[in-house]
């Protein structure tokens, strides 16, 4: 008996055409199937790193993202994002979700946040935002981010924390 499992996520686009080569980036690898409104992808290589928090400032979907064994195969895969014209933001040693992490945020063409990141060290706070350790980190506002990674965006475009 094959006790394989798959973790499912199915994500609303604005636009098919545009999310391809979006998540043929992301998951290095071609489609499974794809319809006039519907397209798949059966990622074999990966395994999951699922989180629940009380934190932030919406409920539902956080961010997705992918976990990387080294900080060498993290910046391989900004590079081949960049090099196919999707352009990310750098979050080196980053302080949140309990861990010291390098990261490489994006956003899909719907605007759905990606978190791609290696982490180093475990660390007893959830963030760092002077003394405030009940922040919202790994709730980016996509392009504008601020200078410390655990923040709370605003609905403010200029600022990002409350």
């Amino acid at each position: 008996m094959n006790n394989k499992r798959r973790l499912h996520i199915h994500i609303s686009v604005d636009s098919i055409e545009k999310s391809i080569p979006f998540y043929n980036t992301q998951f290095a690898t071609e489609p499974t199937k794809v319809k006039e409104d519907y397209v798949q992808w059966l990622v074999d290589d990966l395994s999951l790193n699922f989180a629940i928090s009380t934190r932030g400032y919406e409920k539902g979907v956080n961010h997705l993202g992918v976990q990387y064994e080294s900080d060498d195969a993290l910046l391989k895969t900004q590079r081949l994002f960049e090099s196919n014209g999707i352009k990310g933001k750098e979050d080196k040693g980053a302080v949140c979700c309990y861990k010291k992490s390098n990261k490489y945020w994006l956003e899909d063409p719907t605007g759905i946040v990606w978190e791609n990141y290696h982490s180093m060290d475990d660390i007893e706070v959830f963030g760092v935002d002077g003394d405030n350790t009940s922040d919202g980190c790994c709730v980016p506002t996509f392009g504008d981010f601020s200078e410390t990674p655990s923040c709370t965006p605003s609905t403010n475009a200029s600022e990002c924390c409350n």
